[in-house]
């Protein structure tokens, strides 16, 4: 609260091509019991009617507002340039594919208003193209700089932070690991996030191309450890060597194997 009001949270969105689930995305946020929000939505060049879709919704509610990159650059600088426009006190992101709980924005900022927290995360769940429920991804209550380096345990369509203590905070200009490398960034100036222990968002499972290939997941982490963090060679296997092993225990969870 902001004398007495609800502090201005901007919903950072990026689309591409995201006519089938956009609607969706949209009227999560537009469903909040929080009121006082921005919903940012930049466009990567979409072929797909997705920017125009996003500007009618814009002229129905103009807490919605829309932009478009000059030409195809990635999540992450569509991301940047929302927040670059941003007039929040609090930073949110949200995919174009993926759904927020409509308590969402409620119950995470009063629990950071509360605990004075500057980076918070939520417990989600996946869901398939068609809607339907699967595994529930929870996470540590808190999570400091090195620990993350073993396992990035924030989603990114739950993480809120709050730029007023950190600052505008931008995501690096590398195509993977964006979301990873901004909490990473955000932990080197604060000790720890700290997580509500609530399902309050929903990933979709199915439009992420990078997450549907396990391979390339692997390379592109042991690329984001060498080639972005610049870790040696013994270093970034330490912490790969970790990485896989929270990767495959969470895989044996969410299937229902669970190791004795």
């Amino acid at each position: 609260m902001i004398n007495g009001q609800q502090a201005k949270v901007s919903v950072i969105m990026p689309t591409f091509n995201s006519s089938r689930t956009l609607e969706e995305s949209i009227s999560s946020v537009i469903n909040q019991t929080y009121v006082n929000w921005e919903l940012l939505i930049t466009d990567d060049c979409s072929t797909d009617g997705s920017f125009e879709y996003a500007l009618c919704m814009a002229n129905k509610d103009k807490r919605i507002r829309v932009f478009k990159n000059s030409v195809n650059s990635g999540a992450g600088v569509s991301r940047n340039k929302s927040i670059e426009e941003a007039t929040g006190k609090y930073i949110a992101f949200l995919d174009s594919d993926d759904l927020w709980h409509p308590e969402k924005l409620a119950k995470q900022i009063s629990f950071m208003e509360v605990n004075s927290v500057a980076l918070s995360y939520t417990y989600y769940q996946k869901i398939s193209v068609e809607g339907e429920l699967g595994a529930i991804i929870t996470s540590p209550s808190n999570i400091n700089y090195k620990q993350l380096l073993k396992s990035n345990v924030i989603g990114c369509l739950t993480a809120i932070y709050d730029q007023s203590i950190l600052g505008k905070i931008y995501m690096p200009k590398i195509r993977k690991r964006q979301d990873m490398a901004l909490w990473l960034k955000i932990l080197t100036k604060i000790d720890e996030a700290q997580c509500f222990p609530e399902i309050l968002a929903y990933y979709r499972e199915g439009h992420k191309s990078l997450s549907s290939n396990k391979f390339k997941v692997i390379f592109s982490q042991w690329h984001f450890y060498r080639n972005y963090l610049k870790f040696g060679y013994c270093k970034s296997f330490y912490y790969f060597t970790f990485y896989m092993f929270m990767a495959f225990r969470k895989h044996n969870i969410n299937s229902g194997v669970v190791n004795k």
